[in-house]
């Protein structure tokens, strides 16, 4: 059908071509209209309605330089035979049938270009923090296999490119700059990271459809200082089998956004996310366990059970009502295993030595810890083992086997000199008896 009415336009005098173009509340499109080289010297237009009442939007005559008039721009690029029409802040209101057209004598040449606004959330200012990430969502329904997607930073009327890609379901990385075409979902992502307060600004983001036209939306991006607010970055640590506590301040302005704590993996920057949506209520999430405290401006979030998985870089930020993320702190978790860092020096090699034979037949060595029921009482038995093994050690060195062979030598000859004593002075308590018997009868 769409065949037949092209076919049918080109039967009318001074159609070139016919083209359906959509764009989204709140953004703008940009329309290639061309025309035969004889023309290029000629006025140029663009207006909205059927032909015969067909009221101008925007006329020029210039040649190679953008011409405004309010949300109307015009470019004719007189060397490439083509002039370009763009529209900003469109709304729903703006559907409807349009021409852009070559001023001459007789019919005017025009192509009729059929525009379709599709209601959509659009960004207008994103606010970042020094040193932090952004990544910003945009929405569009388009189902194209190839569409060309750019990200540039407008300065003095020109978009300079930060990084393009045609490739969807994927992330598409170029330095601080990452582009995610998510078009089963119908989202693009968009993430900046290392921010700095240079890189604040007007940015467009672009889609380019086809060869006759694309769309775009237009933010300002806002960086602030950190160091103003909040801290950039912590370090936490914790034993194995305990827990990590975070704090993270927020600005005020951002005290009625979600709060959220991510978990980066590789280049995924928000691999496990818990986050919380009202103040002073706990939201859990896995062994994650959020509390925003929103007087405070303070963000709390407590890790249970740590293990040495949970040894990564995580991310403490705040997300608008539209799924913008601003990452703000960044925390560095580190979690020890207990058994390895408390555990005692091995024994000696020597197995003659007499502190190594006390050691090894200790109840109490690390080596062989105590059996238990449960992981917590043998990880603790293990502990407590660990802390008493060097006691042992060190008293195993100057005490028992030490002493041995002096202990004997002096025992044996402190015997005998008792047991001669001891016959001695029976013996003669035996003489001086039989000495008083014998002059008893005289």
């Amino acid at each position: 059908m769409k065949i037949i009415w092209t076919f049918t336009l080109l039967m009318i005098p001074g159609v070139l071509s016919s083209i359906s173009v959509t764009g989204y509340s709140g953004g703008g499109v940009s329309i290639t209209c061309r025309y035969d080289r004889g023309y290029t010297d000629n006025k140029k237009y663009f207006c909205k309605g059927e032909w015969s009442s067909c009221s101008y939007l925007i006329k020029t005559n210039k040649k190679n330089k953008w011409v405004d008039s309010g949300r109307f721009s015009l470019y004719d690029d007189t060397r490439a035979a083509v002039f370009t029409v763009t529209i900003r802040d469109l709304s729903e209101q703006d559907s409807g049938t349009y021409r852009c057209a070559v001023d001459k004598s007789g019919i005017d040449f025009y192509t009729e270009v059929n525009l379709n606004v599709v209601a959509g959330q659009q960004i207008r200012t994103m606010t970042g923090y020094s040193e932090g990430n952004i990544i910003m969502n945009f929405k569009y329904e388009m189902q194209q296999k190839n569409l060309l997607i750019d990200v540039c930073n407008t300065e003095a009327l020109q978009c300079f490119t930060l990084i393009n890609t045609d490739r969807a379901a994927e992330w598409t990385h170029d330095g601080r700059f990452s582009v995610h075409d998510d078009r089963s979902k119908g989202f693009l992502h968009v993430f900046i990271r290392d921010l700095n307060v240079k890189d604040s600004g007007e940015y467009k983001i672009i889609v380019t459809v086809s060869e006759d036209y694309s769309f775009f939306s237009e933010f300002y991006l806002d960086i602030k200082k950190a160091a103003d607010c909040c801290q950039k970055s912590i370090s936490l640590s914790a034993a194995a089998g305990g827990s990590v506590n975070i704090s993270c301040r927020y600005p005020q302005s951002h005290s009625a956004d979600v709060k959220f704590v991510c978990r980066r993996s590789g280049s995924d920057l928000c691999a496990e996310e818990t986050s919380v949506k009202e103040s002073r209520r706990w939201s859990a999430e896995g062994q994650m366990q959020l509390y925003d405290d929103r007087e405070q401006q303070l963000l709390t979030g407590i890790i249970s059970h740590v293990t040495q998985r949970h040894s990564a870089e995580y991310w403490c930020g705040v997300q608008s009502d539209q799924g913008h993320k601003s990452f703000i702190t960044r925390v560095l978790v580190s979690v020890t295993d207990i058994t390895k860092t408390n555990s005692p020096p091995p024994p000696p090699p020597s197995s003659s030595s007499p502190s190594s034979s006390l050691s090894s037949s200790s109840p109490t060595s690390s080596s062989s810890p105590p059996k238990s029921s449960s992981s917590s009482s043998s990880s603790s038995a293990s502990s407590f083992s660990s802390v008493r093994s060097p006691l042992i050690t060190s008293v195993s060195k100057s005490s028992p086997s030490s002493f041995t062979s002096a202990g004997s030598s002096l025992i044996v000859p402190l015997v005998l000199v008792l047991l001669v004593l001891f016959v001695g002075l029976l013996f003669l308590f035996l003489c001086k008896k039989h000495q008083s018997r014998g002059k008893a009868p005289s």
